[in-house]
Parts: structure tokens; C-alpha cells; sequence
């Protein structure tokens, strides 16, 4: 009697600890598949954790569920091909997290130094794994891909990588980082970390190290230091603390923090973005392209005389698609028809102008 006492005594505290959260509880032996249970939702129902279709397979992320757009908001091994339909995720009797193939091999899917011994998903879009002290022993919300959520921080040394498509969220070409000195500063991805390479940084590189960027369910972003002192707030909100906010570096590398209301319906609305110009870091649309900004949103666009190289992903560049062989003239002379591109600014680089005597080019 005293045992079953016990035991119904710990199985309540757990579901308080897990309610008071707003968390769904996770046992151990659960499972996902793509075939039969593809999903765990939060308590609410707002947010969901398990496989979401890619490219004709599936990934495994969060994204929130209840409204018409099912917005990811973070993906596991995003860099991966597509997992076919039969895979399984498990939270196994011994406390491992993994993903299991159609051979029963397994893969870790969190580097957790512990055995879980139950799991949640919070409807604050944070995916949890507790040890059986109810320690956190991991969450997603350590890790970001390209977006934060409303009670999630940005630690000094991490940072957001934006996704390569609106669809497609494998890692893509721009990195918002929390910089160990203090400042949060946007990058292009493939260039060095250097201050002449950055498209935009909060100038907070003198404050220190151990800032974090925070979002808080007001939709207010603001970084603060290791005490908890406020070095600077980044903008003024302007929704009800009734919506949902994310802060997202957009795959066009436009740092955007953005609001929904609670209605399926509706759509979500931008809030703030510290950038002014869609077009102002180096790499946005790749070699041989130019970008336009129609309706304030950066559109990659190819010369004449080119094609993307890729059509679903215009930020990889253009290539020609004619060939000047068997062009030439009656006198052996090839023609070429110069066509002026309207309304564009060439940046100022100076690596762009090169001079050289003609003994450097014997």
C-alpha cells in the first residue's frame, strides 16, 4: 500500500512539475514514424515535434501547428538528405534519444550526457529531455537553426544560421552571431569573421563577454549581461503579449522578428528588422547575379544573357546561357552587344578595380 502510494505520489508530482510548464510529458518506449504517429504536440496544441515532409522525405523539427502557415522553427541535422518514410524515433527504455533506419541501426539525435527518463514538448516551442530528477539534461533551445522564440536566448558564442529557401531549411549563406566580446553582429557565411565583412552589429563590442540576446513574450529583444544588467534594448514592441513572436534570419539574410495572433487565420506580421537596404551584404544573390528590392523583400535577378544556376534556389547565381563560338563576323571578329542594366548601385570594393604593369602580365 505504502509503494503504490509512493509511487501514484511521484507520478503526480512529475505531471504538476510538467503542467506548471505547459509541457506535454514524454515517457520512455514513445516512438514517432512518418507511417502511423508522425507527432507530439504541446499541451495546447500550438506547437508540434516529429517529421515534417522535405524534398520528397522527411526532416524531424518543431513548427507550430495550430495556425494555417505550420511555420518551421527548428530542424535536427537540417544539412541531411530527406529520411525516408520508414524511420523510426525513439525514446527508449535505457534513456537514449534516437533515430532508428529500416536496419535497426541507431543514431543519437542529442549529444545529452545522461539518460532521459521523459521528455516534453512546451508550448513555448522548446522540446525538452529530463533526467529523473526532472533536470534538464537537454532542449532545443540550446541549439537554434535560423529562428528564436518568445522566452529563448541567444548565448555569447552561438548564433543563427539563415535557411537556404523559404522551404528548404538546411543551412544557408548568412549567420547572425552572439559575439564573445558582447556585440551581435550579421555575417555573410563563407568569408571571414572580420568587421569589414559585417552587414549589420548592435556596436556593443566593448560590454564584455557572457551577453545573450532575449526575446521576451512581449515581442521586446534586448541583450543583457552575465549580472542580468540590460546593455541595450533593440526595439519597442508593437503587438498585444497575446501574440506569438519569433526572431528569424531570413534565408534573403534579413534579420526579422515577427508577430502572430492567436487565430489560424491569420497571418504573421513583421514587427522589426534592423536592416534598411535588402541588398547590402556581399554574397545575397551569389556570382553573376544582382539584387532588387520590389515591396521592401531582396529578389535576386540575373543579367541578360543569363540563367540561375539553380531556378528554386536563385541565391546560388547565374551562368551564361549562350556561347560566343561561331559568333564571329564576316572578318573574324567577334561582336558583342553591350545592354545596360537600369537603376542599379555597383558597390564600392576595391578589390573589384585591379591595375597591372605589363611586366606583371609577362
Amino acid at each position: 500500500m505504502v509503494a503504490i502510494f509512493l509511487s501514484l505520489l511521484l507520478s503526480t508530482g512529475f505531471s504538476a512539475a510538467i503542467a506548471q510548464h505547459g509541457n506535454s510529458s514524454i515517457g520512455l518506449g514513445s516512438s514517432l514514424s512518418p507511417n502511423t504517429k508522425p507527432y507530439w504536440l504541446s499541451s495546447s496544441g500550438q506547437f508540434a515535434f516529429g517529421f515534417y515532409r522535405k524534398d520528397g522525405g522527411f526532416a524531424i523539427g518543431i513548427w507550430l501547428e495550430k495556425i494555417r502557415q505550420k511555420t518551421v522553427v527548428w530542424t535536427a541535422n537540417r544539412d541531411d538528405l530527406p529520411l525516408s518514410r520508414n524511420v523510426t524515433l525513439l525514446l527508449t527504455n535505457d534513456g537514449r534519444f534516437v533515430l532508428q533506419d529500416e536496419q535497426g541501426q541507431q543514431i543519437a539525435l542529442t549529444n545529452a550526457q545522461q539518460p532521459a527518463s521523459s521528455a516534453s514538448m512546451g508550448d513555448n516551442g522548446n522540446f525538452v529531455l529530463y533526467n529523473s530528477n526532472l533536470t534538464i539534461i537537454w532542449e532545443n533551445f540550446d541549439v537554434p537553426t535560423d529562428t528564436i522564440l518568445s522566452s529563448q536566448r541567444l548565448l555569447a558564442g552561438n548564433e543563427l544560421a539563415s535557411s537556404i529557401s523559404e522551404t528548404n531549411h538546411a543551412t544557408g549563406n548568412f549567420r547572425l552571431t552572439m559575439q564573445r566580446d558582447g556585440n551581435l553582429v550579421q555575417y555573410p557565411s563563407n568569408i571571414p569573421r572580420k568587421s569589414q565583412y559585417a552587414y549589420w552589429s548592435t556596436g556593443t563590442f566593448t560590454v564584455g563577454d557572457n551577453v545573450s540576446l532575449n526575446l521576451d513574450h512581449s515581442g521586446r529583444l534586448f541583450l543583457l549581461n552575465s549580472t542580468g544588467f540590460n546593455i541595450r534594448t533593440l526595439n519597442i514592441p508593437g503587438s498585444p503579449p497575446s501574440y506569438i513572436f519569433r526572431l528569424t534570419l531570413d534565408f534573403d539574410k534579413i534579420l526579422r522578428l515577427y508577430a502572430h495572433i492567436l487565430s489560424q487565420d491569420a497571418d504573421w506580421l513583421g514587427e522589426w528588422s534592423p536592416s534598411k537596404n535588402g541588398c547590402d551584404a556581399i554574397g545575397l544573390c551569389g556570382i553573376n547575379a544582382y539584387g532588387t528590392i520590389p515591396e521592401n523583400k531582396a529578389v535576386c535577378t540575373c543579367p541578360p544573357g543569363f540563367d540561375f544556376l539553380d531556378r528554386g534556389q536563385h541565391n546560388l547565381g547565374c551562368r551564361r546561357n549562350s556561347s560566343t563560338v561561331g559568333c564571329t563576323s564576316k572578318n573574324g571578329e567577334t561582336v558583342d552587344v553591350l545592354q545596360e542594366l537600369e537603376r542599379v548601385e555597383w558597390e564600392d570594393n576595391p578589390y573589384s578595380i585591379l591595375s597591372l604593369t605589363k611586366t606583371e602580365c609577362i
